[in-house]
């Protein structure tokens, strides 16, 4: 019977055979260079990495194993992740598919002490806050330490022990996430996991939200879906790898990959989104008309700062996630007060974003890269009809999204033996001198 295991115990060899080819036969080709402007710049866009699980492509967006992301966007989360860790994509009736929820009902549940360790934290500690530490709480979990403390474990076996860990925390993050919106918020009780029940549908319902119609559990697997995978390059998975890279196991490295989430210019970006589009819809006592919109949108610019959702550091053409989110939307509830200012939103806002960028033109400032919306522009809107409308937490359902990426490209890079992370900095006088 086909497991994920089995599938990773076909393929592994071969990735490991496809790099040892590439070094060979292409070691010495140069992939990219870098210009002093991008490495005080963040490294945007210096060609660094390996990454097989996306590709972000500047005019189409994610791709997950060279498969567009709108082409694939009805996947449940556990397809997803089967599907960046193996590039196939496996029916829900398959066995692969079956036996990985197998494997999630099997370790989902979370110990006491995690809930011991929320409920003991000081109030007001930031959701995010608390999820990282509750992550880097089980690390005493962690089968990939254990085994390599008896100084036995292979190197070749790497990848073996980091699936396991990646499975129990895979299977974890979503009751732990639940707990936390519930104990903040002050929901009521913890919703335990489901057996039977898939990913995303076990998710929403731990959250405990009002779903009659099961649109909410769409929603949660479509958002988990979209937000899972983004390349190797961004602020979590990037931190995540190079944790990784020194053989921390999948807590250390997942903890410290959502601290990087947790920053204003990553995760936290789709709070602020909502809290635009929220403060349009207050500003006007209700959704505002496209003129309304246009002298919001002006004001904003011109007071320096940026429209929130718009722009992106790759994309130069709409994210496709926000065209699946918008879509969903415009099938389950048009008439939304908050989504129809988000979807009006989307008609304003790349006019101005041209005109503004023409006006910087003129007077001798630099021109606007992207005028296009990302996935954050509209996928608190949707968050926001359900009745999740809190906002701190948006963030850490990102995480949980976000984890199947990471887990995966780690799981990759222990099967192929990626090596420590180590760049070279020089200094700014050696940039003076050259």
């Amino acid at each position: 019977m086909a497991t994920l295991q089995s599938k990773l115990e076909e393929l592994v060899p071969q990735w490991r055979e496809t790099r040892s080819k590439l070094l060979k036969d292409k070691g010495n080709k140069v992939i990219g260079e870098v210009t002093v402007e991008q490495a005080f710049g963040g490294m945007r866009s210096v060609k660094g990495m390996i990454c097989d699980t996306s590709v972000v492509d500047p005019g189409s967006g994610v791709s997950f194993r060279g498969k567009p992301l709108l082409d694939i966007q009805d996947l449940y989360p556990e397809q997803t992740f089967c599907l960046l860790l193996t590039g196939e994509v496996f029916p829900m009736d398959s066995d692969v598919i079956k036996n990985y929820q197998r494997e999630m009902d099997r370790r989902a549940q979370v110990p006491d002490y995690v809930f011991n360790i929320l409920e003991a934290m000081p109030s007001g500690s930031h959701p995010m806050t608390m999820l990282s530490t509750a992550i880097l709480a089980m690390q005493k979990e962690s089968t990939f330490a254990a085994e390599y403390a008896t100084g036995k474990m292979r190197k070749q076996d790497y990848w073996l022990y980091t699936l396991d860990d990646s499975l129990n925390l895979l299977a974890k993050v979503p009751g732990i996430a639940a707990a936390i919106y519930r104990l903040v918020y002050d929901k009521g009780g913890y919703i335990n996991w489901t057996a039977g029940l898939d990913y995303g549908a076990n998710y929403a319902n731990m959250l405990g939200l009002p779903d009659p119609t099961g649109t909410f559990a769409d929603l949660m697997r479509l958002y988990l879906h979209f937000h899972s995978d983004h390349e190797a390059g961004n602020v979590s998975a990037n931190t995540c790898h190079t944790v990784g890279s020194a053989l921390s196991d999948a807590y250390y490295s997942v903890s410290a990959g959502l601290n990087g989430l947790a920053g204003p210019l990553h995760g936290l970006a789709n709070q602020e989104c909502i809290a635009w589009v929220l403060e349009l819809n207050e500003k006007y006592n209700g959704t505002p008309t496209e003129d309304q919109i246009r002298d919001m949108a002006f004001e904003t610019l011109r007071a320096g700062q940026v429209i929130p959702g718009y722009g992106h550091a790759v994309l130069r053409v709409t994210d496709p996630r926000f065209t699946g989110f918008n879509t969903f939307g415009r099938k389950h509830f048009p008439e939304d007060p908050v989504f129809k200012t988000v979807d009006n939103v989307f008609k304003v806002v790349p006019k101005v974003l041209e005109a503004y960028s023409a006006e910087r033109v003129k007077e001798g400032r630099g021109a606007i890269a992207n005028f296009w919306p990302n996935v954050d522009a509209g996928s608190g809107a949707l968050l926001y009809h359900y009745g999740l409308t809190e906002q701190s937490y948006y963030t850490v359902l990102f995480s949980v999204s976000r984890s199947m990426g990471m887990l995966s490209q780690l799981i990759w890079n222990r099967a192929v033996g990626t090596a420590l992370t180590r760049p070279k900095s020089v200094s700014m006088k050696y940039v003076a001198d050259m």
